[in-house]
């Protein structure tokens, strides 16, 4: 009996130590030790804190509003702002973790929607059609490749369906048909496979007069040009290769008819070339060079048309410069708008300001910042309107909001978001309907 009291008195002066041993740690130790999880680390300075300013810092959002960049929040339940300068509103369509989202446009492809939807191409092989509602964006996903998808094009190609069709591949050489039904569902099938080749660029429309319809022209790596024609039997397509190129083609643009009534069409090549392709009806287009240098070109946007003013393009150059041409038979002027940061991967025209009179172009890319260039009395300037959480691949403008008298942009990248910039509600309206601030 004496030991067995011994020992419980033992058992509770050993408690009674434990208890106190235990208070006197700092707060939530015993947790970590319990869970085996490692203690909150204090995060280092981030490399640009206390860096000098420079000039297109002024405008960008700050440190403070900048950490709502990752703040939860669900797209296809509500609104979901992201900080902007100010001026701008910033919204969430789609976050895609860490996979990256490299392409993205707005095309009308659901035609029981009066909004456009926004298509993202994702480096899993996805292509994701985003639905808006009343500020909310739902994912509709077609395709499953597994590797990256980046060739986008939207058209009437095939006349056995009705209404237009949605195009696409990528890394693994598989092309792509997306077709809509009424009911708003979507289906795709695959219509055509280039061996050993990726998919970079895809352009469609009545180009090359060898076919009577429609075609798709295929932009590879290694450099090449196919056509592919909706004329194989039993619905199937068939595709024909047209040449060899000498670089990869990472973006191009139809130019339209040519005096004698041939399309011409634009590349931007990663080999530093701009060549317009002509399609005389020959076994292969003829090309001439309108622009050369050392240095990788790697986006193109055409200006929208302004009566009395001539065509307008812009490039950019992986260092980071941004190209005006004006566009005039065999001599091309240009001139170095912008000497950004370097790895530009998008440049988007449009209206982005209530003055007409100015000419706005907004630029995006590995810096994450998406900065608009204006120019007023043959000057330019630039702020940063924006900024994502990683490297940006992709800018498009779009009309996805009447409630302001402007462009809106479409972004994504490496950070795996599609993100939504748009003037605020009135903006530029000459009306005298009352407007409400976006919660931000």
């Amino acid at each position: 009996m004496q030991t067995n009291e011994s020992n419980r008195r033992a058992a509770v002066w050993h408690a009674i130590v434990i208890g106190v041993a235990t208070s006197l740690t700092l707060p939530g130790a015993c947790a970590w030790a319990q869970t085996n999880e490692a203690p909150p680390r204090r995060w280092a300075k981030s490399a640009d804190e206390g860096r000098p300013t420079r000039a297109t810092d002024a405008a960008a959002p700050s440190k403070e509003t900048s950490k709502a960049k990752d703040e939860p929040g669900d797209p296809t339940k509500r609104y979901v702002p992201l900080p902007a300068a100010e001026g701008w509103d910033a919204s969430l369509v789609i976050d895609n973790g860490k996979t990256g989202i490299w392409t993205v446009r707005a095309v009308p492809l659901l035609e029981a929607y009066g909004t456009p939807q926004i298509i993202g191409l994702d480096d899993t092989g996805r292509c994701k059609i985003m639905v808006g509602y009343s500020g909310k964006w739902s994912p509709i996903d077609v395709v499953h490749d597994g590797k990256w998808l980046g060739g986008l094009a939207f058209d009437d190609v095939d006349p056995r369906i009705e209404g237009r069709e949605l195009y696409t591949g990528g890394q693994n050489g598989n092309l792509y048909m997306l077709v809509s039904y009424p009911d708003g569902g979507v289906d795709a099938r695959r219509i055509a496979r280039f061996e050993g080749r990726e998919i970079h660029t895809l352009l469609s429309g009545n180009l090359d007069p060898v076919t009577d319809g429609n075609e798709i022209l295929v932009f590879t790596r290694p450099g090449g040009l196919w056509r592919v024609t909706p004329t194989g039997e039993h619905g199937r397509f068939e595709s024909t290769k047209i040449q060899d190129l000498p670089g990869r083609v990472r973006d191009a643009l139809v130019l339209g008819k040519n005096s004698a009534g041939f399309t011409e069409i634009l590349t931007a090549s990663r080999n530093g070339r701009l060549d317009i392709l002509t399609f005389s009806g020959g076994a292969t287009p003829d090309s001439r060079t309108v622009y050369e240098a050392s240095m990788g070109l790697g986006r193109l946007a055409r200006r929208p048309m302004r009566e009395g003013e001539p065509d307008v393009i812009y490039a950019t150059h992986d260092d980071g410069r941004v190209l005006r041409f004006r566009v005039g038979g065999d001599s091309w002027k240009h001139e170095t708008i912008y000497y950004g940061p370097q790895g530009p991967r998008g440049v988007a025209p449009g209206t982005f300001t209530s003055d007409t009179s100015v000419e706005t172009v907004a630029v995006f890319g590995y810096s994450g910042r998406v900065e608009l260039l204006e120019r007023r009395a043959d000057t330019w300037t630039v702020k940063t309107i924006f900024e994502d959480r990683d490297k940006g691949h992709w800018l498009a403008p779009a009309e996805l909001d009447g409630r302001n008298a402007t462009t809106e942009l479409i972004g994504s990248g490496y950070g795996g978001r599609i993100f939504l910039l748009s003037r605020p509600p009135g903006y530029g309206l000459s009306d005298r309907a009352p407007a409400t601030e976006v919660a931000k």
